[in-house]
């Protein structure tokens, strides 16, 4: 096509990285998507094809490689959106415009140049120097997309990079700017943010630029040390990250992470200073239980199972450590492994997580209890149907046979058959329940149900 073509950005990066990649950005002096369209005739049945002609891209899919194909252009941004008016442009322009050094080299992919790197700006050696700054001035560069001071600490996050100090001072000098920035955009940083070796690096970072307090402030409110009668409590802001960082070195699980960095949230609402026990924290993992749907929902956060399994971890995340500080009886370790069903394992990884005191005492009766607790579990004949927990007794069942009306009696019930259950009163079966609710029942419904007391009769 006599065009010139040249793989651009995060592909060249980890080249040098050595780090593997599937997604290759392509960039052509002229039409992106002709040239697609050109490569998607060449690969034949092994490729899919999509256009996006109102961004002047496209993307071939070629078994696991995904090609991303634009024209080389240049941008200009208006001080209220993030959305720039797009001139054709040369690859000159086309680097000027991207984000960091380590993101702006390309390498040519014509037959007289092939493997040839362009790198304008010294992105080689910041990737030396492990740095992250910007090809230009910036503050006209956080300015124009206010998304890119979170890519910058994304990368810091994920690479383990330095952001240089001017580049560091102008995010802070830019902070406000990320309010025209949309919730999604900000949670995909975030996501991503979450799924790094060390979560906290990003973390730390976004609080000392100023964006934590604007995107996250229901996290901010966790820092600080109150001091009373010289006491104090220790710092959970510094505590949350470290826990974190503890289940990231367990577990890749972006939502076991989320649930370690929400799993103190509800903290600050219910701190108190009582003058024989020193600072108390009672109930914050029933309040921030409560407060993680009210939290996604603001924060545009998925209102789906990931956010139920949140605010499910929040809510246990003391529980094992209580039943093992309580001796590890059959009843607490049997609640516990239906409460938790299938997130158990998440669950102890959480707990355990939790344990960031710097008294070695402390620490290792917690461990040994911890240890007490799983050694009981594995012992428990019926942990795994636990673990999927479903009352043996329906409650038609009880309905058509009482002939009663749904309501209170009903759940009551079944929490009775629940509790016998967990108690090892009664073996985890059908046959065993229905027979304690026969038992039951006429104290439960009472001597008013004459229906269901000539039932209890019958049976």
């Amino acid at each position: 096509m006599g065009r010139e073509v040249y793989v651009v950005g995060g592909y060249v990066r980890d080249i040098f990285l050595k780090r593997t990649s599937q997604d290759i950005d392509l960039v052509t002096v002229g039409s992106g998507i002709e040239l697609a369209e050109r490569v998607a005739e060449a690969l034949g049945r092994t490729k899919s094809l999509s256009v996006y002609a109102n961004y002047g891209t496209a993307q071939v899919k070629a078994g696991d490689l995904e090609l991303e194909f634009v024209g080389a252009r240049r941008e200009s941004y208006s001080r209220d959106s993030r959305n720039p008016i797009v001139e054709d442009g040369t690859l000159e322009d086309d680097q000027n415009r991207r984000d960091f050094t380590i993101n702006a080299m390309a390498i040519c992919l014509n037959a007289g140049r092939f493997g040839e790197l362009v790198d304008p700006f010294g992105g080689i050696a910041d990737l030396e120097k492990r740095q992250i700054r910007t090809p230009l001035d910036p503050d006209i560069t956080f300015s124009d997309d206010p998304l890119r001071m979170m890519r910058a600490i994304r990368f810091a996050s994920q690479l383990d990079f330095h952001i240089v100090p001017e580049t560091f001072e102008a995010i802070r000098r830019n902070r406000e700017r990320i309010n025209i920035i949309t919730k999604e955009r900000i949670n995909d940083e975030l996501g991503k943010i979450m799924r790094s070796p060390r979560p906290s690096v990003g973390l730390k970072l976004l609080d000392r630029a100023g964006l934590l307090e604007l995107i996250f402030p229901a996290i901010c409110e966790l820092k600080g040390v109150e001091i009373m009668e010289g006491k104090g409590h220790k710092d959970n802001f510094n505590h949350t990250l470290q826990v974190v960082d503890n289940v990231a070195e367990r577990s890749d699980s972006e939502w076991l992470r989320w649930a370690a960095l929400l799993h103190d949230i509800g903290k600050p609402q219910t701190k108190r200073y009582d003058e024989r026990l020193g600072w108390t924290f009672h109930n914050h993992n029933f309040i921030g239980e409560k407060m993680i749907p009210r939290l996604f929902r603001k924060m545009k956060l998925p209102m789906n199972e990931k956010m139920k399994y949140v605010a499910k971890l929040v809510g246990l995340h003391m529980r094992p450590q209580s039943v093992g500080e309580q001796g590890v009886s059959d009843s607490g370790v049997r609640r516990l492994i239906t409460d938790a069903g299938p997130d158990l394992d998440d669950l102890m990884i959480l707990a355990e997580a939790d344990i960031t005191s710097k008294n070695p005492n402390k620490v290792r009766r917690q461990l040994e209890g911890f240890a007490r607790l799983r050694e009981r579990m594995s012992q428990i004949n019926d942990a795994d149907e636990l673990r999927n927990w479903k009352n043996p007794v329906n409650g038609n069942e009880i309905i058509e046979y009482f002939h009663i009306a749904p309501g209170r009696e009903i759940a009551a019930i079944k929490d009775a058959v629940k509790e016998a259950v967990m108690e090892g009163k009664i073996p985890y079966d059908h046959d065993a329940a229905w027979a304690y609710v026969l038992e039951i029942a006429p104290g439960i419904l009472g001597t008013g149900t004459t229906e269901a007391s000539t039932n209890c009769e019958k049976a």
